[in-house]
């Protein structure tokens, strides 16, 4: 199993003058340590509008600047709205980034979340859907041609060479965004790499690891156009690593706060400048929703996560990405639980990433057949996506039963 962290970049209020100023230079220490203490990917969002849930903007800037502070880190997008940015643009900034890097980009894209976020860039929530598959179709090319033009609904732009080219060819593996069960489906039939949220059991996690790799491995995949498949399957946890389970429930409110957000910005709307989410949260923290958030996150002592992480490793998930920067976390608890975690827990399951490299290699060449489950008993399981719906939309269970069988899930 492979191990990443993640930035939202979230900044309860009160806000100083030097808020994010001290949090950008923070972040960039913990991606730096992150990368001293041998975890695989860096992950940041990209977020438009979203008070106190994420000041990720830029996330281009935030990774080019940590590429500079790394060695061997994989910094990624989770993900690169195609809706909100022009697919030259998206093209011109992941090869330079790889560039930067040295080759180091995973590039995860997505449709973005709703009005707050659409409306201001021209995009509409109810065609988000083809505007991201037309700019995904637009984008991929940049890479490789030196004679490219594209003309669709969208997007629309005459013959050039989108330079420079990026360094990994012939481009940086390919991600989106997961919101719901189905869109892992999505992604699988797309043969994209799928970002999502924690599986709320290993049961679950075992039944849509087998989907997903049954439907990529086979002939079902049916790609928006030509770019190598990224058969990998993400997962982001909550997580706080001390040395006792109870240490680490007590530094890990930020987690909880995470939780309240997704809840808040999917339920509310409000006048820019005007909500005090922070304040919001004290009395949601008290309640049942902030408790059994802890339950869900990989939150506790290295043997209690430890135990936690056997059971995801088990049914064959590829990467665990962690949720350390959120909500009033200090500065001091992130970096002692990345350092904690990375003596503790993580050199056993590195250890055994090479075995797991077989068994997906055997799964992929059709050696091995992987069990189906009735799905309809996990259609809970996969809850919210890597950035707050910046995937795919959501979907009801109606939704999900009638477009199981369809080709393309979820249009």
């Amino acid at each position: 199993m492979k191990f990443g962290v993640f930035y939202e970049h979230q900044i309860p209020r009160p806000w100083t003058e030097t808020s994010e100023y001290e949090h950008f230079q923070n972040a960039l220490r913990q991606v730096e340590i992150a990368d001293q203490c041998g975890y695989d990917y860096a992950w940041q969002v990209e977020h438009h509008f979203l008070e106190e849930y994420s000041h990720g903007s830029s996330p281009t800037a935030f990774l080019a600047a940590a590429s500079q502070r790394t060695k061997n880190i994989r910094l990624g997008h989770g993900v690169f709205q195609l809706t909100t940015n022009h697919p030259i643009r998206v093209a011109e900034q992941v090869a330079n980034l790889d560039l930067l890097s040295g080759g180091r980009v995973e590039l995860g894209t997505g449709e973005g979340v709703g009005p707050t976020e659409l409306h201001p860039f021209g995009a509409k929530v109810r065609v988000k859907r083809d505007i991201y598959e037309e700019g995904f179709r637009a984008m991929i090319p940049c890479f490789t041609s030196t004679d490219w033009e594209f003309h669709g609904q969208y997007w629309d732009f005459p013959r050039r060479n989108v330079i420079p080219k990026p360094l990994q060819k012939p481009h940086p593996p390919l991600w989106v965004a997961c919101s719901n069960l189905n869109t892992i489906e999505y992604a699988a039939r797309r043969g994209i790499g799928a970002l999502g949220f924690q599986f709320a059991s290993p049961e679950g996690a075992q039944a849509w690891v087998n989907r997903y790799y049954s439907i990529i491995s086979s002939d079902q995949v049916e790609k928006l156009c030509e770019y190598q498949l990224n058969p990998n399957l993400a997962v982001v946890s909550g997580f706080m690593c001390a040395e006792t389970d109870e240490l680490a429930r007590e530094k890990a409110e930020g987690w909880t706060f995470f939780i309240f957000c997704l809840d808040y910005n999917g339920t509310h709307t409000y006048e820019p400048g005007t909500v005090d989410l922070w304040n919001e949260y004290q009395q949601w923290r008290s309640g049942d929703k902030a408790k059994s958030a802890f339950e869900s996150g990989l939150i506790g002592s290295p043997d209690t996560i430890r135990q936690k992480l056997r059971e995801f490793e088990a049914v064959n998930v590829d990467q665990i990405i962690l949720l350390n920067q959120s909500g009033k976390t200090s500065h001091r608890d992130i970096c002692e639980s990345l350092e904690l975690f990375s003596k503790e827990v993580m050199p056993e399951f590195h250890a055994r990433e090479p075995a797991h490299q077989q068994w997906k290699q055997a799964v992929m060449a059709g050696e091995i057949k992987l069990d189906q489950f009735d799905l309809s008993a996990h259609a809970k399981t996969a809850v919210a996506s890597i950035a707050t719906g910046s995937g795919m939309h959501r979907a009801t269970q109606a939704e999900l039963q009638a477009k199981a069988a369809a080709a393309v899930p979820g249009r």
